[in-house]
């Protein structure tokens, strides 16, 4: 039986990424059930070390607790997949447009160097962060467009979209740099038709990129199996 991982300087950031890299990774699939216990074993720690991490992961739609039932990593369905991606085609053409009519060269070299820290991100093989960093590339245009419900609905889709590229897209189980998430080159070609003040070309784009990532999807999810949770998080230190 695996022994539980080293406490040593083992903060709740620590459990927290290795939970979410696991998730990433595709060793812990949607719907699979997080045991407190279990957790708290794997990890060496008490269960008053794992809940605020639960907690963490739920506010960021990444887990579900439901009472009295604990907590699942959470299982969008194909058609809430769908929905996000197709609010998300209504959505950001015009916001892109909005971003456009007002964005300054400052703003434009803060979307380059988004993309470029998510390149390095992947290159790096760090597919969590290059996820992250691809949705904040969306948002910092959504931000700097100057429509406060708009962008308050595309934070919420945009969190839904990572857990939804994280569970489903089989890009993310392979460090390709033409693949994982939203690839790099979109997001140049959709700078370079912004710094054009091409709202018609830039939105064209940002359709294309985003159906591409649908694209991506596999909605097949492996069957279960036991877990052996030490091993598991031992193998995302």
């Amino acid at each position: 039986m695996s022994e539980a991982l080293p406490t040593a300087a083992l903060t709740d950031g620590d459990i927290y990424e290795r939970v979410v890299s696991a998730i990433l990774d595709h060793r812990l699939p949607p719907g699979t059930k997080l045991v407190e216990d279990k957790l708290a074993t794997a990890f060496g720690v008490s269960r008053t070390r794992i809940r605020p991490v639960l907690v963490r992961l739920a506010n960021e739609q990444v887990v579900t607790l439901t009472p009295n039932r604990g907590a699942t990593i959470a299982e969008p369905t194909e058609q809430e997949a769908r929905e996000v991606f197709g609010v998300r085609r209504l959505i950001e053409p015009t916001l892109v447009e909005l971003f456009i009519a007002c964005a300054s060269e400052e703003d434009m070299e803060q979307l380059r160097q988004c993309i470029d820290d998510e390149d390095a991100a992947r290159k790096a093989g760090d597919m969590r962060r290059a996820i992250r960093l691809s949705g904040e590339f969306h948002l910092r245009i959504a931000e700097r467009a100057n429509h406060q419900t708009l962008s308050r609905i595309l934070r919420e889709l945009t969190s839904r979209t990572s857990l939804i590229l994280m569970a489903y897209s089989d890009a993310h189980a392979h460090e390709r740099e033409d693949a994982n998430g939203c690839g790099c080159h979109e997001h140049r070609a959709l700078l370079d038709a912004i710094r054009l003040r091409d709202p018609q070309e830039a939105g064209r784009r940002m359709r294309d990129h985003l159906t591409r990532l649908e694209s991506q999807l596999r909605f097949a999810v492996p069957a279960g199996r036991p877990t052996d949770w030490t091993a598991l998080f031992a193998a995302a230190a």
